[in-house]
């Protein structure tokens, strides 16, 4: 039985949900209250409100990584409904009959 689609594509964004959740949390928790003398960066505290507005926390590789996450799960969310409407289409040209002339 081959999976449709639309199907891969829903997977693919709860998953996306669930992986960028994650990497957020872990970004958050990797974190330490303590400045950095080297790098001057200053670490969140117990997930302060300044984190929205503040985003030294977040290192280079950790801003690319949540971007890439982010760009692929709005990728799939933006294919998944095009992708079921078009699958609904291709089963419903299938099924079209003419009237009048059912059952011949």
């Amino acid at each position: 039985m081959k999976k449709r689609l639309s199907s891969i594509l829903r997977s693919m964004v709860l998953g996306g949900l669930v992986a960028s959740g994650v990497a957020r949390v872990l970004i958050l928790l990797t974190a330490s209250p303590v400045p950095d003398p080297a790098s001057g960066r200053t670490e969140p505290s117990l997930f302060a409100p300044a984190i929205s507005s503040n985003w030294d926390y977040i290192t280079p590789v950790q801003a690319w990584l949540l971007i890439i996450l982010t760009g692929v799960t709005l990728g799939c969310v933006v294919a998944w409904p095009i992708a079921a409407w078009m699958e609904r289409r291709a089963d419903a040209g299938g099924n079209r009959r003419i009237f009048g002339r059912q059952g011949r």
